[in-house]
């Protein structure tokens, strides 16, 4: 004899469920007229000429110029830079802004931009960066002037799925680049970057001193003479970058590795000797403390004042633990001159430097995710297009954002506010960008060129 299972369900006892469909069908015509896409990009392309970006790269590309009648080959650059901060990550994609001449004018053909491209040399790539060094001080003068200095230099790998000039295998068995990049910790805007190949060493000193002179060359001069930091992971952990940077008076924050020799230090450590770890806003990191080693291990091959510190941290659960994590701890170690007795927040702020790596993360969704051309030059120029666009969104979100959306990364900035469709209306010499009324971030697109339109001008004193 069977039973009848009393958890099952029969088909009959389902319940049904009715499907959802759209209540009206939409009749799809391609016939509008003073329609315009990605509108709010207009507001970076503005944001270009109130911080003199534009002007300052039509002169830097000058000599590129055929002939007047030609497109400017610095606007041109300017339109590529845009056009990744919207979203394109190659030269075609200049088409969505061409394509929208009513709102953005004249937009060069991608042969056009080819050239402009190509034509960057070694001289030609300094003066482009000396332009965004221009743009950069305009706009801290406009408010965007962080509190502190600290430059964060870290390498990240780029794959390349073509045989192009400089593309080689790397350490996690890939292929491509291995650029090495500089960010500024308190605004996330980026300030350096040296395409290297894919073999390129992690530590190098001299790449690492090469990015930072970059990156120093970007500020404005009067900041020059401030306390600056410069903060590595343990590639930037050689005797001469930390030599280089004592010389040209620069503090330094760098990972250290937990060898033997510092390991045994650390087991030597009575209890005493640790205290509270602290977070960002000064509260206790739970499970989390730090010491200093600096008397118990032989720095003297370091600059004069280097400092050693430790942290030991219980890991997250489902972390892998090695030999040394018998007690239950997870141990990391920095070396730094900085003064100070408050080892905790030294600490805690070169624990920060982790941040640069979500900035890296938003470079690569900004036109740095692959080089596209096979000349290395051509490709370092490109770099430095997504560098000028980067640049452009942090500039964007400084001076004109508020709120939730000025802290939001360049994908959500684009969905919310770039990509947005408007009306262009005119109305004897005035020209109107209406935007939808229905389009939730509609005020905050709008409040954002009224603050564009109080900073003041590249023109004036």
């Amino acid at each position: 004899m069977r039973f009848a299972n009393p958890f099952t369900t029969t088909q009959e006892d389902t319940p049904k469920v009715k499907a959802q469909t759209t209540s009206q069908t939409v009749e799809v015509t391609a016939d509008g007229e003073g329609l315009v896409s990605h509108a709010g990009a207009y507001l970076l392309v503005e944001l270009t000429n109130r911080l003199g970006l534009t002007a300052a790269l039509s002169e830097a590309m000058a000599p590129t110029r055929e002939r007047r009648s030609a497109h400017d080959p610095g606007v041109v650059l300017r339109d590529l830079a845009v056009s990744v901060a919207d979203g394109g990550d190659c030269l075609s994609d200049l088409g969505v802004l061409r394509g929208q001449e009513a709102l953005f004018g004249p937009v060069a053909s991608e042969s056009t931009a080819h050239r402009v491209i190509k034509s960057i040399d070694a001289g030609l790539l300094e003066a482009v960066r000396a332009a965004r060094a221009k743009a950069l001080k305009r706009a801290w003068d406009a408010g965007a002037r962080p509190e502190t200095i600290t430059l964060d230099i870290d390498a990240s790998l780029l794959g390349a799925h073509s045989e192009k000039e400089g593309a080689a295998g790397n350490y996690k068995c890939g292929f491509g680049f291995h650029p090495l990049l500089c960010y500024l910790a308190e605004t996330g805007e980026p300030l350096a970057g040296l395409l290297r190949p894919g073999n390129a060493g992690a530590n190098t000193a001299a790449d690492h001193f090469e990015v930072l002179q970059l990156a120093l060359e970007q500020l404005p001069e009067a900041d020059l003479r401030r306390e600056i930091l410069v903060r590595a992971d343990i590639g930037g952990r050689t005797h001469a970058f930390t030599s280089d940077c004592r010389d040209a008076g620069i503090r330094f924050s760098v990972g250290y590795e937990v060898d033997e020799r510092v390991r045994e230090a650390i087991l030597g450590l009575p209890a005493s000797a640790w205290q509270q770890a602290i977070n960002a806003e000064g509260s206790e990191r739970d499970g989390a403390q730090v010491a200093e080693l600096t008397n118990d291990l032989d720095l003297s091959a370091w600059p004069e004042g280097t400092r050693l510190i430790v942290r030991r941290e219980r890991p997250h659960p489902g972390a892998q633990f090695c030999v040394f994590d018998a007690e239950g701890y997870r141990h990391t170690a920095f070396i730094t001159d900085q003064d100070g007795v408050d080892i905790a927040a030294m600490e805690c702020r070169h624990r920060h430097r982790a941040k640069v790596e979500d900035e890296i993360r938003c470079g690569k969704e900004t036109g740095m995710r692959g080089m596209p051309f096979a000349a290395f030059k051509h490709n370092q120029a490109w770099l430095e297009v997504s560098l000028l666009a980067q640049a452009i969104l942090r500039w964007g979100a400084l001076l004109c954002l508020e709120g939730e959306i000025a802290l939001a990364e360049p994908k959500r900035i684009r969905q919310r506010l770039l990509h947005v469709a408007g009306r262009i209306v005119r109305s004897g010499r005035r020209t109107t960008l209406r935007l939808p009324r229905s389009w939730p971030w509609a005020e905050a697109l709008a409040a954002a060129f009224v603050r564009l339109r109080a900073l003041p001008s590249a023109s004036s004193p």
